[in-house]
């Protein structure tokens, strides 16, 4: 028999009775439960949960949103319901530096990541090749002080137009606004090289460097107006030496960077991250 999968995210101020209310609810579709995840933030009372099923055939989206109607309205909940069969679209924004991008676009290319890269969008001309290579669009939008606000606001007709449900900043060195970034809240993943909240801004690894730093990191956060600020996903650190210069640094970045931005990515299109004021819910 043949069967949909769907993933539903839920909060809502925690009491009892919330996970049956829901599963009770999912059992009488005959829906079969794959995966479960919840949590409980004693700090605000809010509860969090995940839960990734398998609806039989003949039962609708709008079926199992019926269905649930009750034990929302119940507990207030926030909710979303993702239908899993449908690939998501991603942006992709890159500057100079490639490595990220290049990155993603293999970890697509063999499966580990489940996406279409709708659109490539550069402010400098260095990634067209790569763009072009893979068949995705690629879009150069040069950007100065002067032409920020209309740049931004053809970066934005692109995702809209495109259908985006996500836009990963691969080393974009440059800083969204504050409009923009406000109106994309939860939709714009960014890479930082540095373990934040250490070293924001520029040049982390050279200020790292000057400060005789033996730990040197990555962070992948969701993009808010303050810079660097924004609710963290995923992180990852290495070992240096006071013997590698603020070069050797960058090197081994480089690859943490990477490695950090698709995770993030990953967990992202999979419903894995729920927003929880300044912090993130991760289920892993």
């Amino acid at each position: 028999m043949s069967s949909a999968n769907f993933v539903l995210t839920l909060s809502c101020a925690d009491r009892p009775g919330i996970v049956a209310a829901v599963t009770t609810e999912l059992a009488a579709l005959q829906a079969n439960i794959a995966e479960s995840n919840q949590f409980w933030d004693r700090e605000t009372g809010r509860f969090f949960m995940r839960l990734a099923f398998a609806a039989p055939s003949g039962v609708s989206r709008d079926a199992i949103e019926r269905a649930l109607k009750s034990p929302i309205e119940r507990f207030s909940m926030k909710t979303s319901l993702v239908d899993q069969s449908r690939r998501k679209r991603i942006v992709i924004l890159v500057s100079k530096f490639d490595h990220t991008l290049l990155h993603l676009l293999y970890q697509i290319r063999v499966g580990w990541l489940d996406a279409e890269v709708a659109a490539v969008i550069s402010n400098h001309p260095d990634a067209q090749k790569i763009a072009e290579d893979a068949g995705i669009p690629f879009y150069l939008l040069p950007v100065s002080k002067d032409t920020k606000a209309a740049q931004e606001a053809q970066v934005l007709d692109i995702i809209q137009k495109v259908g985006a449900d996500l836009v990963v900043l691969a080393r974009y060195m440059q800083v969204l606004s504050n409009e923009l970034s406000t109106r994309l809240f939860g939709q714009v993943i960014n890479i930082h090289h540095s373990f934040l909240p250490s070293f924001k801004g520029a040049k982390p690894y050279h200020q790292a460097h000057e400060r005789g730093v033996k730990i040197i990191g990555a962070t992948a956060h969701y993009v808010t107006p303050d810079l660097d600020e924004g609710p963290i996903i995923e992180q990852e650190t290495a070992r240096v030496t006071h013997a590698m210069s603020a070069e050797d640094l960058v090197a081994a970045g480089r690859d943490i960077e990477s490695r950090v931005l698709a995770r993030a990515v990953k967990l992202h299109l999979e419903d894995r991250v729920m927003l929880n004021g300044r912090k993130t819910v991760v289920f892993g």
